[in-house]
């Protein structure tokens, strides 16, 4: 009991100014989960629309890795507490594949719409991370052969989907990026070892199939 509620406490602990601890969740993902994450760059202290790299039409603002780039993501607590230490407000970005969990995301009207539909399926789901302008639906890693025959054998994949396998990331809560604030749409159970998520294969068949029984068009972006 007493190892759940600090994973609780890790993941729900406050700073002074009543905002997620990013360092807890940070250790959490790495240390208990074994997922690999490293500090994203941050949004433009002068106009968070803006990114802080150097790309002026940097599309994801805040929201993916630069300095240090992907592959130094970690599980070591130590790195972990050493760079959000020194960076406390830097978002947290998942480096996805390999042993971590992997995603599929489109964008969030379509997406709230499709789980939706995907609840009244039975479908059992994972944890979901949401932006303002897109879900992301965790599920088990795979390899890029894997994707390519499964999307191969489909006659029509809405265009808006994303897939971030290995060598992708995912920005994760409680980050803030340029885009707004980065929730858990559906959250991880309190005190999972790690998450269960499902299968790609069911998650895209389910979408897939959700968007084009409800009539949803999902825009191409």
């Amino acid at each position: 009991m007493r190892e759940i509620l600090g994973r609780r406490r890790r993941l729900l602990s406050k700073r002074s100014d009543g905002r997620p601890e990013l360092i807890g969740a940070a250790l959490t993902y790495a240390t208990e989960w074994q997922w690999p994450v490293l500090p994203g760059v941050a949004a433009d202290p002068e106009g968070r629309s803006r990114c802080g790299c150097p790309d002026p039409e940097c599309t994801v603002p805040g929201a993916h890795p630069f300095d240090p780039g992907l592959l130094a993501a970690t599980t070591d607590g130590r790195m972990v507490r050493w760079w959000w230490s020194n960076r406390p407000t830097a978002p947290i970005v998942l480096a996805t594949g390999g042993k971590a969990p992997c995603a599929v995301s489109l964008p969030a009207l379509p997406a709230a719409r499709a789980l939706e539909a995907l609840d009244r399926s039975g479908l059992r789901l994972g944890p979901v991370v949401a932006s303002p302008s897109r879900w992301a639906i965790l599920v088990k890693p795979y390899s890029m052969e894997q994707l390519g025959e499964l999307l191969y054998a489909k006659d029509f994949v809405p265009g808006s989907l994303r897939f971030h396998g290995e060598g992708g990331y995912l920005t994760l809560p409680p980050s803030e990026t340029g885009q707004g604030e980065i929730r858990w749409e559906r959250a991880p159970l309190p005190g999972s070892a790690s998450p269960w998520v499902p299968d790609v294969e069911a998650v895209v068949d389910a979408v897939v199939e959700a968007l084009t029984r409800t009539g949803v068009s999902a825009p191409e972006f």
